[in-house]
């Protein structure tokens, strides 16, 4: 729910802003009406360049890759002892 607040804040922070520079002549009137389209372009870079950054520092885990294994062939002798036809090892 905390998020939703900090979202809803910071959509209305960003609406009172263009508000105020349409009712201003600060920018022209031409430019401020595209910046709800920037904004929204901005964020989507943004968003594609974490996305490209955590999949660079995506860590490598070797002592939980052989932690999973264990687990899953306990599941297997789990599911075999039960009666449960696992597939072949």
């Amino acid at each position: 729910m905390k998020h939703i607040v900090k979202i809803m804040t910071f959509f209305v922070a960003i609406t009172a802003v263009w508000i105020s520079l349409l009712q201003t002549a600060m920018i022209p009137q031409s430019h401020t009406w595209l910046l709800p389209l920037y904004f929204i372009v901005s964020l989507g870079c943004y968003g594609l360049l974490m996305v490209g950054i955590g999949l660079m520092q995506f860590p490598t885990c070797p002592q939980e890759s052989v932690l999973l294994q264990q687990d899953v062939i306990e599941a297997k002798l789990f599911l075999k002892h039960n009666g449960v036809d696992v597939g072949s090892d």
